[in-house]
């Protein structure tokens, strides 16, 4: 690397101080620098015409510019490199200046290149030309917390599975004191995020009024540089914290500097004097890390002469709204399209909503206990959840259209009361059997009801006998009993079995018994016989 050249500062010192007869080594004693920096800015003075002091009116640029030249423009036969591409190289990991010199060398030439030492020379001239402003932000007393992952994990070991797992690193910073939460987690899903700001909220001791994340997908689902979409189960968290969620802009990270610095110092204080350490459990290496998170936080800041906890307590603690009086309850949303059975599906489970929303697309907020869905962001349907065998259902009457409705309130006993009170018990008796021979006492609802209703085309008098005729021969169809009221079959006289079995004794009557098998006669006559 080439020598870092003076300050103009000191340059016009060594011009004033030759100008009062000073000779190199008493400057050199006055100034600090180097005796042969001291004659080459005199030889440099005396060739480019300076006088010795420098007078007022020339500036700095003025003077740098006659002292060493303008270094932007290339000597003959030497090419320009591409600083901008350069830069975007080195946004590359693992990428450096060596390398893309090296890369701008073997492009060019050698007798075209310029030497290592020039080319980080005018790349360092391009960077001062192009950076860009900074603004200091002024962060107000527990308005904000900064959230991010770590780019550093933790090995942790699940001592049933042996599994190796890459525990991940939530921090939280805040904004006025530089406070410091950091905790592990087993990974950066949408749960693992939640109960990560649960913890951090529950740690400070309160909340405050905005959380500023970058664009991760568990925080935003669709990043937009002036109109970001926040995750439906994030706004929820925030809705529950009365926080405002408020993220940074697309490769931004300027817009949370601190905590980007926050994770810096968790990497540097907290992970690597762990990085040497196993670990059984997350728990483990929370109860690990938690001391050194406490140092970080106890130790003096150069610039404030105070510490990060000092400065939490006396700023931000004070301005931070009360937790609410509920926990905050894990729950995931998704988006569904009511059936035309005006159900929607769960995790294999199917819950109703009312039948007017069939064909809508809704919102449904579902946790460990409740399932609700939402229209509008107005709540239509609440049910409790259900672990059934998937492909189960759990539907409201209310949801139910009205034909639906009545169809779904009968039950094998209503049919058999109202059976009773339409015609009598036979009819009674002839539903129950009809239902009792189905797989399902359902499957036999629609002839259950089509044998009361023919009480009505032919009066409940005669379905009473018709039912007790069916029942008598063992006949108990709908059919049936609608082809004996069809034949006025009902109207005649039940014959009484028993009358007809009691005949009286006589030898002309052979009698049942003369007509039951006779056993195998196994004798075997031979011819003649």
């Amino acid at each position: 690397m080439p020598q870092k050249r003076a300050p103009m500062r000191k340059i016009r010192e060594v011009l004033r101080l030759h100008g009062l007869g000073l000779n190199k080594t008493q400057i050199h004693r006055s100034t600090g620098l180097a005796r042969s920096t001291i004659r080459e800015c005199l030889e440099r003075a005396q060739h480019a015409g300076v006088p010795s002091p420098v007078p007022d009116e020339l500036g700095d640029v003025e003077l740098e510019r006659l002292l060493f030249g303008d270094p932007s423009p290339p000597p003959t036969g030497k090419v320009m490199p591409d600083f901008a591409r350069v830069k975007r190289e080195l946004a590359g990991k693992g990428v450096t200046l060596q390398l893309v010199h090296a890369e701008y060398e073997a492009d060019v030439g050698d007798d075209a290149a310029y030497s290592y030492s020039r080319f980080c020379e005018l790349f360092r001239v391009h960077e001062r030309a192009t950076k860009s402003p900074t603004m200091r932000q002024r962060h107000v007393a527990g308005e904000k917390v900064f959230v991010d992952w770590t780019g550093m994990t933790v090995e942790i070991i699940d001592r049933p599975t042996g599994e190796v797992i890459a525990a991940q690193i939530f921090v939280g910073s805040m904004g006025a004191s530089s406070f410091i939460h950091a905790r592990a987690y087993r990974s950066q899903r949408q749960r693992d995020w939640q109960i990560a700001h649960v913890h951090l909220f529950e740690s400070l001791g309160g909340v405050p009024r905005i959380v500023v994340p970058d664009n991760t997908k568990t925080g935003v689902t669709h990043p937009h540089h002036y109109d970001p979409d926040v995750n439906l189960v994030y706004a929820d968290l925030a809705r529950h914290y009365d926080v405002a969620v408020l993220p940074t802009r697309v490769v931004k990270p300027q817009d949370k500097a601190k905590v980007e610095n926050a994770v810096l110092q968790v990497e540097r204080h907290v992970l690597a004097p762990l990085r040497k350490l196993t670990f059984f459990g997350i728990d483990e290496l929370n109860e690990a890390m938690q001391p050194l998170i406490d140092a970080l936080n106890d130790r003096t800041m150069r610039d404030y002469d105070a510490s990060r906890r000092e400065l939490f307590e006396q700023l931000d603690r004070p301005a931070l709204r009360p937790l609410p009086a509920q926990r905050y309850q894990y729950a995931e949303w998704s988006r569904a399209k009511v059936g035309p059975d005006y159900h929607v599906k769960v995790d294999g489970h199917f819950y109703s909503v009312p039948y007017t929303l069939i064909g809508i697309r809704i919102e449904i907020r579902h946790s460990a206990n409740t399932v609700e869905i939402f229209d509008k962001g107005v709540r239509v349907a609440a049910h409790a959840r259900s672990f059934a065998a998937p492909g189960a259902f759990t539907t409201r009457a209310s949801d139910m259209p009205d034909s639906h409705r009545r169809h779904a309130e009968w039950t094998p006993q209503r049919i058999e009361r109202w059976a009773a009170a339409e015609a009598g018990p036979h009819a009674a008796r002839a539903v129950a059997r009809i239902m009792a021979d189905k797989p399902h006492p359902e499957q036999g609802f629609r002839s259950a009801l089509g044998v009361i209703r023919l009480g009505k085309r032919y009066g409940a008098d005669r379905l009473e006998r018709a039912c007790e005729r069916a029942l008598k021969h063992g006949a108990v169809r709908y059919r049936s009993i609608e082809n004996i009221l069809k034949s006025g079959l009902d109207q005649q006289p039940l014959i009484d079995e028993a009358r007809v079995i009691a005949m009286p004794r006589h030898p002309n009557i052979r009698g049942g018994s003369y007509f039951a098998p006779r056993p195998s006669n196994t004798t075997t006559k031979g011819p003649g016989c």
